[in-house]
């Protein structure tokens, strides 16, 4: 299943559902919303930093004043990533083989106590997990660890879900096995009744090959049509004047980011993650334009990200008890 969203994020729909369409305002207000737990993003790097909790406390705001949803976002701090240099050491990091545990344990611990504290709010009813970048991938490892019972949904936003390809000239897997893990023992994606699986991305900018005369090609394989790969600092560097030949230098810039998550370059994605690897075979697939990739440079008129209130707007039913 796929939806399009325009860059005025009017629904432009691909296929025919009920959940397609966000309720109105006047509506919401009688629906009630399942508890919500964030998780934050990580850096592409397993030495590097990440997103902290304080990057979503708009998002979380977004969700309980404007949508009543109980939110908990799992404590995280940008030096909490360094814990990951620990498998530095692990002779599996350097054979790209690299399990999640025990080296993400603590962020799996971080989550699971949000999920315990969130739990206490849903009364007895469901969780929505809400994944943020490689926050939604660590989602999909924390529910084969811990368990799903009390799960309902799992959304998943600008997740790098997709191994990149082996073999590809100038291609390193930055999470040094772990997409390859949780491609090969994490369960699949579903979008059921129970437990739906909702995977949204981003088209704010097409890549561009570094040189035009590469042959690569990328297929989707998910019916529509990380790690982040690139310095969130480096893209909000100053490449967006209206000149032709700056553009260009973006794009190419950007590609090369694109080309280290799904192996090509010249795709559509959020500035950090590709569209074709932010999706799922058996997840209800979402792709929104003009959405930015990170809270962390994000405008909400001029560069609104997926937690920006308008794009929001056309996510927030699929939380819905």
């Amino acid at each position: 299943m796929a939806l399009a969203l325009s860059s005025s994020l009017k629904p432009l729909c691909s296929f025919s559902s009920s959940a397609a369409t966000s309720p109105s305002s006047t509506q919401q207000d009688s629906f009630s919303y399942r508890p919500a737990v964030i998780l934050p993003a990580k850096s592409p790097f397993l030495s590097g930093l990440g997103n902290n909790s304080s990057d979503y406390l708009k998002l979380e705001a977004t969700l309980k004043e404007n949508y009543g949803v109980p939110t908990v976002v799992a404590k995280v701090s940008r030096l909490d990533w360094l814990r990951n240099a620990a498998g530095l050491v692990d002779p599996n990091y350097w054979r790209g083989t690299l399990r999640p545990r025990p080296v993400l344990d603590w962020y799996l611990k971080r989550v699971d106590e949000a999920v315990q504290e969130a739990k206490e709010l849903a009364q007895g009813g469901t969780l929505s997990l809400i994944g943020h970048s490689a926050g939604g991938w660590l989602a999909r490892v924390y529910l084969e660890e811990f368990g799903l019972s009390h799960i309902s949904l799992l959304l998943t936003l600008g997740t790098p879900h997709l191994p990149p390809p082996k073999g590809l000239s100038g291609v390193i897997d930055q999470t040094r096995g772990l997409l390859y893990y949780v491609e090969k023992h994490c369960s699949k994606a579903v979008y059921t009744p129970h437990l739906k699986y909702v995977c949204i991305a981003g088209r704010y900018i097409r890549g561009a090959q570094l040189f035009r005369n590469s042959t690569v090609k990328v297929e989707s394989t998910v019916p529509i049509g990380s790690a982040q790969s690139i310095s969130e600092d480096a893209i909000m560097n100053d490449l967006s004047t209206s000149t032709s030949n700056t553009a260009t230098l973006r794009a190419r810039f950007v590609g090369q980011g694109y080309k280290q998550v799904c192996g090509q370059a010249d795709v559509w994605g959020d500035g950090v993650v590709p569209e074709v690897s932010a999706h799922l075979e058996g997840a209800l697939n979402i792709s929104l334009d003009g959405v930015y990739h990170s809270p962390v440079g994000s405008d909400d008129v001029l560069r609104p990200w997926y937690g920006s209130p308008a794009v929001v707007e056309k996510w927030i039913h699929h939380l819905l008890s």
